[in-house]
């Protein structure tokens, strides 16, 4: 056997007794990052490490899981750096504006902090706090993600049990509330937070801002999605959180704007591409082409279109609209005002 390095045998041995169904050889692979035939070897060496691993078979692969109690204290005990990443984990929450997030976050930090002992609990104190008084968030520009806490909650509790839910919801500002009855699919968290859901008059999922929504109820009506329907392929669709028929999109940045086009992630399927010039070439296949405009409007003229169409027409129609709305007019004096 192959020696394996202790730090990634620790890894993939706590995300062992961390899986409740266990995990498959290809599931140890794709966690570490390495081909079958690794991960065959540090399930072997886990087990020489650890003790032998508990073998579930349902007919069509074999699943591996260790007793957390095999671990040990020291194996299973956090760390400064864990514990201060959970606290900065809710500060990012707070930054953008979503303190019920980060209430939840800070209470697990405390029941981890409550199976310390205290000794531990004092020394791990220490550098929690020194590693998060040289860290700090800047607060977010953008709409307040705001969710009820009660209404989060029993929407979790209905996503996991499989019931409808029924609540007063209003389409737009101040518009009339009236009761909708849907099967829940998912959240989806955003700038602002949806329930994905179906609607029994609509083939599609339909969406429901959080905050627009009032008096949910739990029905105890049998209610999940269907089996295929997968929450982070529907949201992939699109560039934002909107669906429509996706289209493949072709930016290119000036060389002036090339090397941060180049570092960011405008969409999980894009691929980018070096122009002789210096300009970068960026492809993504998504729907959503009034938010992928919105979006190109803060890079100015740093960024050309060259496909679809249609999101050249809506660009162009945006900077009209702006254009129209800002334009200095004359007065009576003669001079722009």
């Amino acid at each position: 056997m192959r020696s394996e390095k202790p730090a990634e045998l620790l890894r993939l041995a706590r995300a062992l007794a961390a899986s409740a169904e266990g995990m498959t050889l290809a599931e140890m692979a794709a966690f570490s990052r390495i081909g079958r035939r690794t991960a065959e070897r540090r399930r072997d060496a886990v087990e020489a490490v650890f003790g032998p691993l508990e073998r579930i078979e349902d007919g069509r692969q074999v699943k591996f899981r260790m007793n957390a109690r095999g671990l040990g204290n020291f194996a299973a005990a956090p760390t400064a750096q864990e514990l201060a990443e959970l606290e900065n984990a809710a500060r990012a929450y707070e930054a953008g504006r979503d303190p019920a997030r980060a209430e939840i976050l800070r209470s697990l930090g405390q029941k981890i902090r409550a199976s310390l002992r205290h000794a531990e609990r004092r020394r791990l104190d220490t550098d929690i706090d020194a590693q998060l008084r040289a860290e700090a968030f800047a607060c977010q520009v953008g709409p307040r993600p705001f969710a009820d806490a009660k209404v989060l909650g029993a929407l979790r509790e209905a996503l996991l049990a499989g019931v409808m839910v029924k609540f007063l919801y209003g389409e737009g500002e101040g518009g009339p509330l009236r009761w909708r009855k849907v099967i829940p699919y998912g959240l989806l968290f955003a700038p602002r937070y949806y329930l994905t859901a179906r609607v029994k008059s609509k083939p599609e999922p339909v969406l429901f801002r959080l905050d627009r929504i009032r008096n949910l109820e739990l029905t105890g009506e049998p209610g999940a999605p269907p089996a295929g329907f997968n929450l982070k392929a529907y949201a992939s669709r699109s560039f934002g959180v909107f669906q429509e028929a996706p289209e493949d999109v072709v930016l290119r940045f000036d060389p002036s704007a090339a090397a941060d086009a180049r570092s960011f992630l405008f969409h999980a399927s894009q691929t980018i591409a070096d122009e002789a010039d210096g300009s970068l070439i960026v492809r993504f296949r998504a729907a959503g082409l009034l938010q992928i405009a919105h979006h190109l409007l803060t890079w100015g003229s740093a960024v050309t279109i060259i496909a679809p169409e249609e999101l050249k027409s809506i660009m162009s129609q945006q900077i009209a609209e702006l254009y129209a709305h800002y334009r200095p007019v004359r007065g009576a004096t003669g001079r722009r005002q």
